[in-house]
């Protein structure tokens, strides 16, 4: 039996017309989408794009590695020197914490605060692939380490070239801080994104970033320090404590690699069996810690 025409139920399920048209544009892909992860992540390393206060650090960690050069310039050219009065790499070395402070609290921006709002599943759920998102990270984190330390290197050799001195010279001894600075932002900087990537809590990775690097550069002061005695040859024998500490690593690396610095106090790799270790070591720390990071974010 049929129910009258006005007890009947209202039909439902009526579909409206709003407009809605699909995407036809070009799809960029896991190309674009890496650059795209890379270019934010190294604007976020110097605070851009960010707050205010997410600026304060890293300008004055930039201000504080480039105000020493400058005024080096100042001073060589008000006293008429014929050389600067430091070489390019060990002008690294002098402001090695100063650069190491912004590792350890930049590198924690850039990893630890994914994992601690759960965006990095969201973007793996787009094409980029875990294999992107760990080389995205690590090369804007090693860039932005380039560019910091490459800045103070570019007022030295300008103001060297403005001060009239040896053309050849500084652009050969340029050469060497660039390598130096790669160096530097390559080595420390693969162990520092490990250890960030290992906890999703900003402070603790920024603590245990910097622990480790100040622990290592310690102990290596310790031991070549009980090795010197009451001379102030360091010997051979000590030198290879350096392997310990990243930053003492690339140091001796490049000092016995381009014959730079004097004295019996000079840290240097001993040899060609020395350099050659010292080598392996540097791409097997950095190969290692890429590794690490591969392994950690598949299982996320």
């Amino acid at each position: 039996m049929s129910l009258p025409p006005e007890t009947r139920p209202a039909d439902s399920g009526v579909i409206h017309d709003i407009g809605y048209r699909g995407y036809t544009g070009p799809r960029l892909g896991r190309a674009y989408a890496t650059r795209s992860l890379f270019t934010q992540s190294l604007r976020a390393a110097y605070g851009l794009g960010r707050s205010g206060k997410s600026k304060v650090l890293p300008m004055l960690v930039l201000g504080a590695v480039i105000a020493p050069a400058a005024i080096t310039v100042a001073i060589t050219l008000a006293t008429k020197r014929e050389d600067l009065p430091i070489d390019y790499p060990q002008y690294l070395s002098a402001v090695g914490l100063v650069v190491s402070i912004f590792l350890a609290s930049q590198a924690p921006v850039l990893l630890s605060r994914d994992l601690r709002h759960h965006t990095v599943p969201l973007y793996f759920s787009r094409p980029i692939t875990r294999a992107d998102y760990v080389r995205a990270k690590f090369a804007a984190m090693a860039t932005a380490q380039l560019l910091l330390m490459a800045a103070p290197l570019l007022v030295l050799y300008v103001g060297a070239l403005l001060g009239g001195l040896d053309f050849g010279h500084q652009s050969a001894h340029f050469v060497y801080g660039l390598v130096t600075a790669v160096l530097y932002a390559v080595v420390p900087t693969s162990v520092a994104v490990v250890i960030a990537a290992a906890t999703p809590r900003r402070g603790f990775g920024v603590a245990a970033i910097m622990g480790y690097l100040a622990v290592s550069t310690a102990v290596v002061g310790i031991v070549v320090g009980i090795s010197r005695g009451v001379s102030s040859a360091v010997p051979d024998s000590a030198q290879w404590i350096v392997l310990l500490s990243p930053g003492a690593l690339v140091e001796s690396l490049t000092n016995q690699l381009f014959d730079l610095g004097s004295g019996p106090e000079r840290m240097h790799a001993p040899g060609a069996l020395g350099v050659a270790v010292f080598t392996a070591v540097a791409v097997a720390m950095v190969a290692g810690s890429y590794a690490l990071l591969l392994r950690r974010y598949r299982r996320i």
